[in-house]
């Protein structure tokens, strides 16, 4: 079964921040020799969730993840992604979707805020 992977974040005003989210899912693309990864936005970005899915099933995708791209549960997570996902799979069906969690709760957050936290210390030093 051929797999694909949506990275789903919520979009914004600011078109380089949209940008950032195209760029990391490239970048997961590329470190898991992931052949068909998009990043979709609920708002304010292009393309939607039913806009990337429609791409990676045009491409032969039978299964997708969608792998939010959110730091905790929330409305966007409990209501929309739900909502999202439901009319996808009425429209295709027999397309496999799988929802990811958000991001809290991943040991390597921890790693990431330590990681900042030391660079701001060190660059407040010089």
């Amino acid at each position: 079964m051929t797999s694909g992977i949506v990275v789903f974040a919520h979009g914004s005003r600011v078109e380089s921040a949209n940008q950032s989210v195209r760029l990391v899912a490239s970048e997961l693309a590329r470190a898991g020799n992931f052949p068909h990864v998009e990043a979709a936005f609920l708002e304010l970005g292009e393309p939607d969730l039913a806009g990337a899915v429609a791409k990676l099933v045009e491409q032969g995708v039978e299964r997708i993840l969608v792998l939010p791209y959110f730091l905790t549960l929330g409305l966007h997570m409990e209501r929309d992604l739900p909502r999202l996902t439901q009319a996808i799979s009425n429209r295709y069906r027999g397309l496999e979707i799988l929802v990811g969690p958000p991001l809290e709760g991943h040991r390597a957050l921890i790693d990431i805020l330590l990681d900042r936290s030391l660079s701001i210390l060190r660059s407040s030093k010089t």
